[in-house]
């Protein structure tokens, strides 16, 4: 190379340096090097979430001056003999549009879709931590050379413009810095724990939330708003799938339901208000945790009433124990910057904040915890203690111990048991953020389906009482789980297929008229997991619903039906509990709290059979002659008794829905005929 050619090279060299559009460049590419880098491997903060939000706007406004000065910059040196300095420089081009490539698609993921790609995600880190790696490499080697040079005044000139491009690409980094500091100063913070009111009082001893076991991390108070809120989990395409489930699904209306509301209010002028907070812990957290359960208020609930176990409540729950009575800790979960503002550009900017930056997201709502039926365990079992009684220890409904002690738990052989959520929480097709399970020993990682959030049980009334979104084809789904025609194809090699709850019919193939006929009614608990019927069992009604016809249709023996004002026949083989309180009397209200034991109690253990007997009288045929019966047995449930309905909700006409969960014939011939037996 000539020397004219040099001084040439060397002289466009100067000019780079001292550029504005060098140091420009500079400048932002430094921000967004550091501020990358603590994103990535800084601590979850108001720091790093402002940094998320300057990050992104600074790359897209990167790109313009950068492709200015990469254009300039590769016409100006593409005729230099290629070595080490332009290979890096190749290099850097290279890596630094796999960064904004990925940078871009990452930006319109955050903004407008529902979850940013994991690969996207991992080019833009691996490739910002090569292009900073290569770029300062570049830059340094070039610089370390010029500095090496013998004195003279060419070397003199370069290092003043080297000085120059220093200067100016710090001063904007450090304007940008400031920026950065000014913003995380001005930014709103989300209270998160608050104090209890100053007349709160402790009947029940020390911990603020008894006779409920459920307690908070710090034993404080929470703010109830960050607690609610669950509808916002679904906006903007993020969990929406899995806030149309629970709309309409029990966790939802746990304090909504105006049986709750009524037995609650009933509870609070017996035993004083503070006494609901034993209720609180599984039905209306919200309202618990922030201290509405005190001193008499017509709003015992709050915003808890529309929340009932909420999004976050349930995903805030950091440990639990089998004990019962709501025995879980919760702990207030750190939220994003503006997540719950009512503005739309900040509410944009805090959707956008979760998904661009998930880590402190998912870490905080998603836990190991939450696949094991411990985690249902802390809610689905019950018992009234002294303190809630004034007499003693008395258990009530307990769905985790006779789970625990049923053919579907095989302790240390996850394969061959079946849990909770594989039954209530089965898996459907999903494009939500929280599809797949890397550690469902049955699934292989994203399998483009997640846990349905309906939790399908037996709670087929009071969606469509409340009227809540989606109730009628929650209902129909929740039916159809309850006659076991919903498949659920990962377990379905573990049991039979049909009926959950199937009924048999045991009868004579003939018998002569005027006979007595003896006829069995068997119920198995075939699927459930738990006892049959569960749940508060002075509330619940299932019963066999028998009914025996002759051929010209007339009703010749019947037992289970509903009388005009919808009350059982007291004949009816039924399965439920009936409670009584330390004088004797029945626990007809729901008003546990004076419940010491019960008088009678008919369920059905997993695996189990009830066997019920009929008799009734064989007619005669037509003319004498020989006819045929037809016997029709039903199983038959409610969620709530008619005498509690009433008692709620008098004069209105209303009754709980019925469903039928199995049902069964069997044909006696009737003939004078037929042989002695």
């Amino acid at each position: 190379m000539g020397d004219g050619q040099t001084d040439l090279f060397e002289a466009i060299q100067l000019r780079e340096w001292r550029a504005k559009l060098t140091s420009v460049v500079a400048g932002l590419f430094a921000f967004l090097a550091i501020t990358g880098l603590f994103i990535y491997f800084g601590p979850f903060s108001v720091t790093a979430q402002v940094m998320v939000l300057l990050h992104t706007l600074i790359g897209v406004v990167f790109a313009v001056p950068y492709v200015m000065y990469q254009w300039h910059h590769w016409r100006t040196n593409r005729e230099r003999p290629f070595n080490q300095h332009k290979l890096l420089g190749y290099l850097s081009l290279a890596t630094l549009a796999a960064v904004a490539v990925s940078g871009m698609v990452l930006t319109v993921q955050a903004g407008w879709g529902n979850r940013i790609g994991y690969a996207w995600d991992r080019v833009h880190l691996i490739g910002g931590l090569v292009a900073t790696t290569v770029v300062v490499w570049h830059i340094a080697i070039i610089m370390v050379r010029h500095l090496r040079q013998q004195p003279g005044e060419k070397a003199a000139r370069m290092r003043r413009a080297q000085w120059v491009f220093v200067r100016h690409s710090g001063l904007g980094f450090a304007l940008m810095a400031l920026a950065t500091a000014v913003w995380v100063m001005q930014a709103p913070t989300l209270a998160l724990e608050t104090g209890f009111p100053v007349d709160y009082q402790l009947p029940y001893g020390d911990n603020p939330f008894a006779p409920s076991l459920a307690t908070t991390a710090s034993a404080g108070a929470l703010v109830a708003q960050p607690l609610g809120n669950s509808e916002r989990c679904g906006d903007a395409n993020c969990h929406a799938e899995i806030v149309e489930e629970w709309l309409p699904s029990a966790h939802r209306y746990a304090a909504m339901s105006p049986f709750f509301q009524g037995v609650q209010a009933a509870m609070a002028a017996s035993n004083g208000p503070e006494s609901t907070r034993y209720c609180g812990g599984c039905h209306d957290p919200i309202a618990l945790f922030s201290g509405l359960k005190n001193l008499y208020s017509e709003d015992l609930s709050g915003i808890g009433e529309q929340q009932g176990v909420s999004c976050v409540v349930c995903h805030s729950i950091e440990s639990t124990d089998v004990r019962g009575n709501a025995n879980y800790v919760v702990a207030a979960q750190p939220r994003y910057l503006h997540e719950l503002s009512e503005r739309p550009l900040a509410a944009w900017a805090g959707r956008f904040l979760i998904r661009a930056y998930p880590r402190r997201h998912v870490n905080a709502f998603s836990r190991s915890l939450y696949r094991t039926p411990e985690f249902c365990g802390a809610c689905h079992k019950q018992f009234i203690d002294e303190e809630i009684n004034n007499v003693g220890w008395v258990q009530l409904q307990n769905q985790y111990d006779t789970w625990r002690q049923s053919r579907w738990h095989v302790p240390d052989d996850v394969e061959r048991t079946i849990t909770c959520r594989e039954c209530h929480m089965r898996l459907v097709d999903s494009s939500d953020p929280a599809s797949g399970d890397l550690e469902d020993y049955n699934r292989a990682g994203d399998d483009g389906k997640h846990r349905s959030h309906r939790f399908l049980a037996a709670n087929q009334y009071l969606p469509t009482l409340l009227e809540l979104p989606g109730a009628e084809s929650h209902v129909a789904l929740t039916e159809q789980w309850m006659r076991g025609e919903i498949e659920i194809p990962e377990i379905a090699d573990k049991w039979t297929t049909g009926p959950a709850v199937p009924v048999e019919i045991v009868a004579p193939e003939v018998v002569k008229p005027g006979e007595e006929v003896r006829l069995q009614v068997v119920t198995i608990n075939n699927k459930p997991g738990h006892d049959f019927p569960t749940g508060p069992l002075d509330i619940i009604q299932a019963w066999i619903d028998v009914e025996v016809r002759d051929a010209a249709g007339n009703v010749v023996f019947e037992s289970g039906k509903l009388t005009e004002d919808d009350f059982l026949d007291p004949n009816t083989t039924i399965f439920k509990a009936e409670a009584i309180d330390q004088y004797g009397n029945l626990i007809d209200r729901h008003n546990l709290w004076e419940m010491v034991g019960a008088r009678f109690k008919r369920t059905l253990f997993p695996g189990y059979s009830d066997v019920a007997d009929y008799s009734f009288t064989a007619p005669e045929g037509a003319d004498g002659g020989a006819t045929e019966l037809v016997v029709e047995a039903k199983l038959r449930y409610r969620k709530v008794d008619q005498f509690l309905v009433d008692f709620l909700f008098p004069d209105q006409g209303l009754t709980s829905a019925i469903t039928d969960v199995s049902s069964a014939q069997a044909r006696i011939r009737v003939d004078a005929e037929t042989p002695g037996r």
